[in-house]
């Protein structure tokens, strides 16, 4: 027995009935729509995706609408594929699929499962009532194998906010999408596998994570501080950096150690907080660029781009926009070697997510945001050959070839960077020491504490961060006493600092007085934050 389908208006759709199952049926019992939930991802965050198959009698098509790109359009091959290798009748009719909202562009091939799922529903293979309560994603392989999706994390936690009962994912992305707790995650590695799933034949185990348990393993990082022979001076200019979330850049000859030095930034930085792991999870997994049984980003990520990186590829873009380098640096650190070879367009855009720590990328169907609060670290030689003011080399580059090398680097871009600092070539007699340097560990203590102190004392505001205070918050939280207001003032007179460089020494300042976890700002902490203002002092890129 069949009971009428009511419209959303209360009236009866005549000759329309719907069965147990909730499939839409006309009255001579040819199979009119079924709907499978989906999701799709835009940014970082998914959204639901309804899928609805359309089968009536005809000439055999098979027709996908909604706005789908190429990739979701040649879905249609493989669906047919799939179902026919694994032992179901693909039906030989009129087939319409629709990807509602329809306002929006569909792309990957996540859609695959979701359509196969739909036409085995609208054929009476499928129980709809059933299929209806999980959401499904995944691409589908020729022979019916489900092979994994991008951004399956953000998909689970759209799954989960419109209050499914399970999501199904493909089983290489189930330890990613089982961080997300309070939604039974059902991982499967073929259509047929499913099909049997939610016929009752077959029992498959909900995927489970502890995501507390991946944030207990110890730090097992590649490189550490203390490998670093000499470069005192810079390695405290890195701590104050990494303590005050300050952007750093080191002006010295080739060989000094400027990347060597970069690279063991992130392993004196704070740890990853669960929600900082999440968000930068869901960014490498839209990316691609998670690790294969990867559930978790646990590590604050080191982004490394060449110099020949294009502007889209640095900030992100595409027809379909795609995170760049700046949002793969999300919660972690970009490292620019070679500064002045970067293309100058290509630094200039660097500008917007410098101040506003996001990436908007406007496009004629859409505008998306992609986070993008990181640490600049960079690195450039003082002119062309790199040994300008090294007294053991002499340089032969030209007054014309300094100045041009130098104003590739903008004043806005370098007004955003709050410590310049030299490194000089390292002598050979650091180099044969055997003194063991300090560990990262060591320093990441003292920098987890000082932001600690900050967190605490900006924990009315939106920053979390020295680096990012206003000129309200410096006034607020940077007094100074009699004798540090007479050694800034003399710095001001004598070398000319602008406004901006003031209220730079001043957050450096206080990130110093963190780091010794003082409540005060002294005067040998405004000492030592105007030795990291080299550019101020004349000695760079004036």
């Amino acid at each position: 027995m069949v009971s009428p389908i009511i419209s959303p208006a209360g009236r009866k759709n005549e000759g329309v009935h719907c069965t147990g199952g909730g499939l839409l049926i006309n009255k001579e019992g040819g199979i009119v729509l079924a709907r499978v939930f989906s999701s799709a991802v835009v940014g970082i965050d998914a959204y639901v995706v309804e899928v609805e198959v359309d089968i009536i009698p005809g000439l055999p098509t098979f027709t996908t609408v909604g706005l789908p790109e190429a990739s979701v359009k040649e879905s249609k091959e493989r669906v047919k594929s799939a179902i026919n290798n694994s032992g179901y009748e693909f039906p030989n009719d009129r087939i319409t699929v629709n990807l509602a909202p329809a306002n929006i562009k569909k792309e990957g091939t996540g859609f695959d499962l979701p359509i196969a799922v739909g036409i085995l529903c609208a054929t009476g293979i499928l129980s709809q009532k059933i299929v209806s309560k999980c959401l499904v994603i995944g691409e589908l392989s020729l022979d019916g194998r489900i092979k994994p999706i991008k951004g399956s994390l953000s998909i689970t936690l759209a799954a989960k906010q419109a209050e499914f009962a399970g999501v199904i994912i493909p089983y290489d992305n189930r330890r990613e999408a089982a961080v997300s707790k309070g939604i039974s995650v059902i991982p499967v590695r073929y259509l047929s596998q499913l099909v049997n799933y939610f016929r009752g034949i077959t029992k498959i185990e909900p995927e489970t994570s502890d995501g507390s348990l991946l944030f207990n393993t110890k730090d097992d990082f590649e490189v550490d501080f203390s490998e670093v022979k000499g470069q005192e001076h810079t390695k405290r200019a890195l701590e104050i950096a990494a303590a005050g979330g300050h952007n750093l850049l080191m002006i010295g000859p080739p060989g000094s150690g400027k990347t060597m030095l970069a690279k063991r930034l992130s392993t004196i930085l704070p740890p990853l907080t669960f929600d900082e792991a999440i968000e930068t999870t869901k960014i490498f997994s839209i990316s691609g660029r998670l690790v294969k049984d990867q559930a978790l980003v646990t590590k604050r990520p080191f982004s490394y781009p060449h110099h020949t990186i294009s502007d889209a590829g640095l900030i992100g873009g595409g027809n379909v926009p795609k995170p760049g380098e700046v949002s793969m640096a999300h919660n972690g650190v970009l490292f620019l070697d070679e500064l002045p070879e970067f293309k100058k367009h290509v630094l200039e855009v660097l500008r917007q997510p410098l101040e506003d720590l996001k990436v908007t990328i406007s496009r004629a169907s859409m505008s998306l945001t992609y986070p993008a609060n990181f640490m600049l670290i960079a690195a450039m030689n003082p002119c062309p050959c790199g040994f300008f003011s090294d007294p053991k080399h002499i340089c032969n580059c030209s007054h014309h070839q300094i100045q041009r090398y130098r104003s590739k680097i903008s004043g806005p871009l370098l007004d955003r960077i709050d410590i310049h600092v030299d490194v000089p070539a390292v002598p050979y007699k650091d180099l044969m020491s055997n003194d063991t340097a300090e560990s990262s560990e060591a320093i990441r203590k003292r920098v987890s504490t000082a932001r600690l102190l900050q967190k605490d004392r900006l924990k009315h505001t939106k920053i979390h961060c020295n680096a990012q205070m206003t000129n309200r918050q410096i006034k607020k939280c940077c007094n100074i006493d009699h004798d540090s207001g007479l050694l800034l003032e003399s710095a001001v007179d004598k070398l000319g600092l602008s406004a901006r460089a003031y209220n730079r020494i001043l957050k450096i300042a206080r990130t110093t007085a963190d780091l010794e976890e003082e409540v005060d700002i002294r005067a040998h902490h405004i000492a030592e934050a105007i030795q990291y203002r080299t550019l101020d002092r004349g000695k760079g890129l004036a």
